[in-house]
């Protein structure tokens, strides 16, 4: 079986080559490291998404020096918060381990896989209240699972953010395709138009390919379908051995029970979570702990049902009814065992699997832009709205349609029904861009809220 690079040496790839790995949250860090009330910063987001090396990429180009301190692979550091949390003690042995001498506002502190370390999280209070001055970091591939469930945590203490797969914007700028990036930054509708094929084309490739950035690295740099998914299937073992690390066996095997049910989850007509799938049988009181071990640690998402299309939003949530999503297209096909021939040569990635491809690809689009997302449906009837928002106010119901021939029956039927809510209905689709006064179309390579 291929195995994927591990992190040191994809973040070597990365500086050794010329390909763009932009991201978007770069504009965050920069916020932060010039914030006048700077507190220690935790980057969250699922094992692969990039963490380590936006951290050191920025630390390189915005501070002389980087100190970073990997908490799981190097034994001082497992024990270094242990004694006491003392700032100048602590601040030595980061210069013993990494050979560098911190300096407050030059050096960039990275404590990588920090929930390993017993009390590093709790650490990073004192660095807020008594030496402020230093810039510090923390990330970690479970470290969503260590707040929900053992670490104490610096509350108020600390800024969070979260760091996504690669967005379709950001995979355009990896593949070269920076033209085609600043028209749709520009959002001129009439070149978008034009220029239709060719994202469709990149679309495609996006299905196939996601946004994890070892892979879109990969198939930046050699096009190797095969290549991709033996990486997507690496990233996903990768997964597996965290569960059964972290989770008791028990834990471990409902915790893999549910994620492998996913696919088929997400193509069924119904796409509402059925703990019957996993297995005959199922309840909900065997599986809502595993179903929370996977959120917290990234790699799905919990889109709840709402009964009703009015702000704001989580107050009218249906704690019973939800979807799951995981967090990258590109994972999810390779979990589904979708073929290159459907998604890279043709369009039966966007027609088959009933739609999942492209609802995938819709919420990983609103979740990279830190949009909480929801659905609605109808209890007495088949009636779904794919995804509901609320943006500026206002609450968005949105269809998801993957081809040009669309029709939004559900989201017409509520909209003409509670007229009073003045509600204007989005579909994300094929078609080019649209407004029907009622109803705004938006391509799917051009999603924008």
């Amino acid at each position: 079986m291929q195995t994927s690079p591990k992190k040191c040496s994809f973040a070597q790839k990365q500086s050794e080559h010329q390909y763009n790995m932009y991201r978007n949250i770069t504009h965050n860090l920069e916020n932060w490291k010039n914030s006048s009330n700077r507190k220690p910063l935790i980057l969250l987001g699922a094992r692969q998404v990039g963490k380590t090396w936006i951290m050191q990429d920025f630390g390189k180009r915005h501070y002389e020096s980087v100190a970073y301190v990997n908490c799981d692979e190097n034994p001082l550091a497992k024990t270094m918060f242990e004694e006491d949390y003392s700032i100048p003690r602590i601040l030595l042995v980061v210069q013993a381990i990494t050979g560098v001498t911190v300096l407050p506002g030059k050096t960039l502190i990275i404590f990588d896989e920090i929930q390993e370390a017993p009390r590093g999280l709790h650490c990073l209070k004192y660095f807020y209240e008594n030496a402020q001055e230093y810039h510090v970091m923390a990330a970690g591939s479970l470290l969503g699972v260590a707040i929900g469930h053992k670490e104490s945590f610096p509350v108020g203490k600390v800024n969070m953010l979260r760091l996504y797969p690669m967005n379709f914007e950001e995979f355009l700028l990896a593949l070269g395709e920076k033209q085609l990036y600043e028209i749709l930054q520009q959002g001129d509708k009439k070149i978008l138009g034009i220029m239709k094929p060719k994202y469709i084309n990149l679309l495609r490739q996006y299905y196939f390919v996601g946004g994890m950035p070892e892979v879109v690295l990969s198939y930046a740099e050699n096009k190797n379908l095969k290549e991709v998914r033996a990486l997507q299937k690496d990233i996903i073992e990768s997964y597996r051995r965290d569960i059964s690390k972290h989770a008791t066996n028990s834990e471990a095997v409902r915790i893999n029970q549910v994620l492998d049910s996913i696919p088929s989850q997400l193509t069924k007509e119904n796409k509402k979570f059925i703990y019957g799938v996993i297995k005959e049988g199922a309840r909900a009181a065997q599986f809502e702990l595993a179903i929370q071990w996977l959120i917290d640690a990234g790699i799905v998402y919990k889109v709840p049902r709402v009964s009703t299309l009015k702000l704001p939003l989580k107050a009218y949530e249906d704690l019973g009814a939800f979807k799951l999503f995981l967090l990258d297209c590109g994972l999810f096909g390779q979990m589904a065992d979708a073929p290159a021939a459907q998604t890279i040569a043709s369009n039966h990635a966007f027609t088959e699997y009933k739609g999942a491809f492209t609802e995938q690809y819709v919420h990983q689009q609103l979740t990279s832009m830190e949009i909480n997302t929801y659905y609605w449906s109808n209890e007495k009837s088949s009636g779904e709205i794919d995804f509901v928002i609320q943006s500026n106010g206002r609450v968005i119901p949105i269809e998801v349609k993957a081809e040009e021939n669309v029709r939004s029956k559900s989201m017409s039927e509520y909209i003409k029904k509670y007229p009073e809510l003045q509600l204007k209905g989005l579909r994300i689709s094929m078609k080019d861009f649209v407004d029907q006064g009622w109803m705004e179309n938006i391509p799917l390579y051009a999603i924008k809220i």
